[in-house]
C-alpha cells in the first residue's frame, strides 16, 4: 500500500509538471515561492523545516494575520469591517470554531475519496464527507513564523477534528502582493510533498461591515488557486479551476459566522458554516 501511494502521489506530481509551466521563484516567480513538505506525511512539521531554511523561527502565536491593517488599498478600508471580524484575525487562537458541512451530491463520493485516500493518509486537506465527523467543531493551533531579523513571514494554523484528532487542514497564513497587482492578497499556502496548493483571496467589504475573501477566476498570475510542484531544482506552476468565497460576518443575533463555499468550475461540491466564539 505505501509503495502505490507513493508510485500515485509521484504520478500526481508528473501531471501538474506536465500541465502546468516551469517558474522561477528566486526571481520573476517569486510571488508563488510558499512552503512544501520534505515528506509524505504533511501535518505541521513542514513548519519548522520551512523555518530552518530561511534562518527563521517559529513560537506560539494568536493570530492568522499581524494585522488586518495589512489589507489597506483603494476601495478596502479594514477601518470599515466590525471589530469583531479583525479580532478574529489577529487573535484567531481565542475563539472557538463550530463547523457544519454540506456536500452537492456530485461531490460526496470524489470528496470520500480524496478524503480517505489522501487527505487522511498525508495529513492535509481532508475535509470530511460526513457531518458528524465535524458536529463537535475542530481544535486549532496558531504558530507564527519569523525570519533572521524576526520580521513576521506568516502563520501556520493546524486544525483538527475534535472528535478524533484527525488533520483536517495544515496552511500557512499571510498577506502576500502579486506582481502588477493594485491591491494585497490574503495568501493561504497549504504544503504537500514536494509542493503545494496555494490560493490568493481578494478582500471585500460588504456594506454592513463584513469580509469577503475572494479567488476569483483570472488567468495565470491574478487571483486564484494553484498548485506548485517541485522535482530537484526546477519547479512547476499551474493554475486550477478551485474557486472559493469566504463571507465573514455578523449575523441577526451577534455572533461572527463564516460561510466558505467551494466550487470546482462553475459547480459548487461543498459548503462549509463556521460559528466563531470568542473564549478568550
Amino acid at each position: 500500500m505505501t509503495m502505490l501511494a507513493s508510485l500515485l502521489d509521484l504520478g500526481t506530481r508528473w501531471w501538474w509538471r506536465a500541465v502546468g509551466r516551469e517558474v522561477d521563484l528566486a526571481g520573476q516567480h517569486a510571488w508563488l515561492d510558499a512552503p512544501m513538505s520534505d515528506v509524505a506525511w504533511v501535518a505541521d512539521g513542514w513548519l519548522e523545516s520551512h523555518a530552518r531554511a530561511i534562518g527563521g523561527s517559529t513560537h506560539e502565536g494568536s493570530g492568522l494575520l499581524g494585522s488586518i491593517t495589512d489589507l489597506e488599498a483603494p476601495g478596502f478600508r479594514p477601518a470599515d469591517l466590525v471589530p469583531a471580524i479583525a479580532d478574529f484575525y489577529e487573535h484567531t487562537s481565542d475563539w472557538r470554531i463550530e463547523v457544519w458541512s454540506g456536500w452537492s451530491w456530485w461531490a460526496r463520493l470524489p470528496g470520500s475519496l480524496v478524503e480517505r485516500w489522501f487527505g487522511r493518509r498525508v495529513g492535509q486537506l481532508a475535509i470530511p464527507t460526513d457531518p458528524l465527523a465535524v458536529a463537535r467543531g475542530m481544535d486549532s493551533r496558531v504558530t507564527v513564523l519569523t525570519d533572521a531579523s524576526g520580521s513576521r513571514r506568516g502563520a501556520g494554523w493546524h486544525r483538527t477534528l475534535r472528535t478524533t484528532g484527525d488533520v483536517v487542514f495544515s496552511g500557512f497564513y499571510g498577506v502576500r502582493r502579486r506582481p502588477g497587482a493594485d491591491h494585497p492578497s490574503v495568501h493561504v499556502v497549504f504544503p504537500l510533498e514536494h509542493g503545494n496548493v496555494q490560493v490568493f483571496l481578494r478582500p471585500e467589504v460588504t456594506p454592513d461591515g463584513g469580509l469577503v475573501l475572494r479567488s476569483t477566476r483570472g488567468d495565470f498570475g491574478d487571483d486564484g488557486a494553484y498548485v506548485v510542484v517541485r522535482h530537484g531544482r526546477r519547479t512547476w506552476a499551474a493554475r486550477v479551476p478551485l474557486h472559493e468565497v469566504f463571507h465573514v460576518h455578523l449575523d441577526a443575533e451577534g455572533v461572527l459566522r463564516t460561510d466558505h463555499e467551494l466550487r470546482l468550475g462553475p459547480a459548487r461540491a461543498v459548503a462549509l458554516h463556521y460559528r466563531l466564539e470568542r473564549h478568550g
